[in-house]
């Protein structure tokens, strides 16, 4: 059996730690010859309401003006990190819950594979916080890889 990579998705929140999946994302890319696309997704949970009713009004700023300025930041993101590439990936900017748009996404482009990077939360604020990664890993219908920083320390649970 032989694997076959035609598309591959590379998801990025702009962290430190989503940088350290890059360099899968690009040599299995390179390995294969496929394509790569690269996507940020602005969490709609940003906006939180001051109350509620007719009368509530937003604490940020409009969606779209987020969503504007995630793309600007895309755009340079990828001319700085993929410049130097013969085949320039295309990047793409969602709104919506991360995980979800991630996976909506993956099934658009029909990808093969999701590099993403893991931020190996403590304990409690994973469960607090959930993990986007987490729930991409069970619910993608595409091979995930997840990378850890290099740094990162095994802690037992």
């Amino acid at each position: 059996m032989s694997i076959k990579l035609e598309r591959i998705l590379y998801p990025t929140d702009f962290s430190e730690f989503s940088l350290h999946a890059m360099p899968h994302a690009l040599a299995l890319a390179d390995a294969f010859g496929a394509s790569l696309n690269c996507l940020h997704v602005v969490d709609e949970a940003y906006q939180y309401w001051s109350s509620m009713g007719p009368e509530s009004i937003p604490v940020g700023p409009p969606p779209e003006d987020i969503v504007a300025a995630a793309e600007t930041r895309i755009k340079h993101f990828a001319d700085e990190h993929f410049a130097d590439r013969q085949e320039v990936p295309t990047t793409c900017v969602r709104l919506g819950r991360p995980f979800a748009e991630i996976i909506g996404y993956a099934r658009e482009i029909d990808a093969d594979i999701i590099v993403m990077a893991t931020h190996g939360r403590g304990a409690i604020a994973h469960m607090l916080l959930g993990s986007t990664t987490e729930k991409v890993v069970r619910k993608a219908a595409c091979a995930v890889l997840t990378v850890r920083a290099a740094d990162h320390k095994f802690v037992m649970p």
